[in-house]
């Protein structure tokens, strides 16, 4: 298992995320749709027109990428108060294409997410964890 209960449980609640990329000029960050194999946690990111971007570009040259989900909870849940929340993902993306587009409108070019390190903040508990997968 590469997530915990909770942080898998917190991914599937959040419609959106930020894939970070590493192109030639530098780190590019967009957001993007996201879905989580609850069987292999792995995290699958696509788009309309997915196949023909910057960020799918990026990853066939460097598949290194950081993922981000967040948000700020209703009520505190950190140290001091704080209500922000969620997780960093530290992964080697692969390039896939699938049968079917992950939603209506998308391309069936996806990049499939695999876990190296998750730091995560203020889901299991007050504060930060971190950990290699």
């Amino acid at each position: 298992m590469t997530f915990t209960q909770t942080e898998l449980r917190y991914l599937l609640g959040q419609p959106l995320g930020r894939l970070a990329t590493l192109g030639p000029g530098g780190p590019q960050v967009t957001p993007v749709a996201f879905w989580v194999d609850t069987a292999t946690h792995r995290i699958e990111v696509s788009g309309p027109n997915f196949g023909a971007t910057q960020k799918v570009r990026n990853i066939r040259a460097d598949a290194r990428v950081s993922f981000v989900v967040d948000d700020m909870a209703t009520e505190p849940v950190g140290p001091g108060g704080q209500t922000g929340r969620g997780l960093e993902i530290r992964a080697r993306a692969e390039l896939l294409v699938a049968d079917q587009p992950l939603r209506e409108g998308f391309g069936n070019v996806l990049a499939r997410l695999h876990p190296r390190r998750i730091l995560a903040w203020n889901l299991d508990g007050p504060g930060r964890n971190s950990r290699d997968v």
